[in-house]
């Protein structure tokens, strides 16, 4: 039965799965995380959901597209983020330190149809970026000292490396978001514990410099203080007298009595109506009558 079937309507089935294949191969699928370029007799002739910056996922307008089947091929260009990684290195830096170099960056295709015409796939791209990054890292890193490398200036000559990659990787229609090292190190030997030492002797340069700014410091702090506690004390003693010698005594007995060096070894001997103490004994100034006592 189905014998007779073909034999009846062959031609129609022909034409049936000749117009589904037609059909099939005029719709294209394209997916939101890719951006295709579409050749005709190879060369460009549209984008279907090309990268837009600060566009949300969801809404970039991916799905089904027609094309004119054999006509028409497309090149389907990642829109995500793409790392690239380079090979350990060996650099030497501006002081002539041989250092050893782990780095990674950051890019993604913005001009899709300038990186099919001059890379073709993503492949062939990330071979070309590969010996841009290596040559930008090396000659950015010769340009500054290895102790730069491990302090904040770090952030600034990453930096300029990446703006200068990124300069080189727009003529593939590439954006470099990021350049970062995530290794420096000197070889073992005697050149790493030179840095070392080198290293410590800088510290401790700048801990004596800040040591002695400090010391400085609070030098001027005391002086003022004492300053402005001998125009406190002669203020008081203008408005009340009594009370600016009660407090001088205080300070006295205080020196004297409360000093360890003289609990440890010396002994003060006074007679009761001593001068010296005639503020324990209610205040006020002596009198010819007040006997002066020894001490010893």
């Amino acid at each position: 039965m189905i014998g007779t079937f073909w034999q009846e309507h062959r031609l129609t089935l022909s034409v049936v799965a000749v117009a589904a294949v037609v059909a099939l191969l005029s719709v294209v699928e394209v997916d939101e995380t890719e951006q295709a370029v579409v050749l005709r007799n190879g060369a460009p002739v549209s984008v279907i959901n090309k990268f837009k910056p600060n566009q949300d996922f969801g809404q970039t307008g991916a799905g089904l597209y027609p094309r004119i089947p054999f006509f028409e091929t497309l090149v389907r260009v990642d829109k995500r983020i793409q790392p690239i990684e380079m090979d350990r290195q060996l650099v030497i830096s501006s002081d002539q330190q041989r250092l050893e170099v782990d780095a990674f960056a950051l890019y993604r295709v913005i001009d899709p149809v300038l990186m099919v015409s001059t890379a073709g796939t993503m492949d062939r791209l990330k071979e070309q970026l590969q010996p841009i990054l290596n040559s930008r890292l090396r000659r950015g890193l010769a340009s500054h000292t290895f102790q730069t490398l491990l302090t904040a200036e770090r952030g600034a000559v990453l930096a300029q490396i990446r703006q200068q990659f990124d300069r080189e990787a727009r003529q593939y229609g590439v954006q470099v978001i990021d350049v970062r090292i995530k290794r420096a190190d000197l070889p073992e030997g005697t050149a790493l514990e030179r840095a070392f030492a080198n290293m410590e002797s800088a510290r401790e340069q700048e801990a004596t410099a800040i040591r002695a700014d400090g010391q400085k410091q609070a030098q001027i702090i005391e002086a003022d203080a004492e300053a402005r506690a001998a125009q406190t004390y002669a203020a008081s003693f203008g408005k009340d007298p009594g009370f600016y010698d009660f407090y001088r005594a205080m300070k006295s007995y205080e020196a004297t009595m409360a000093n360890p060096q003289i609990k440890s070894g010396t002994t003060i001997v006074l007679t009761p109506d001593n001068d010296y103490l005639r503020q324990f004994r209610g205040g006020g100034k002596a009198t010819p009558a007040q006997g002066g006592g020894k001490a010893k």
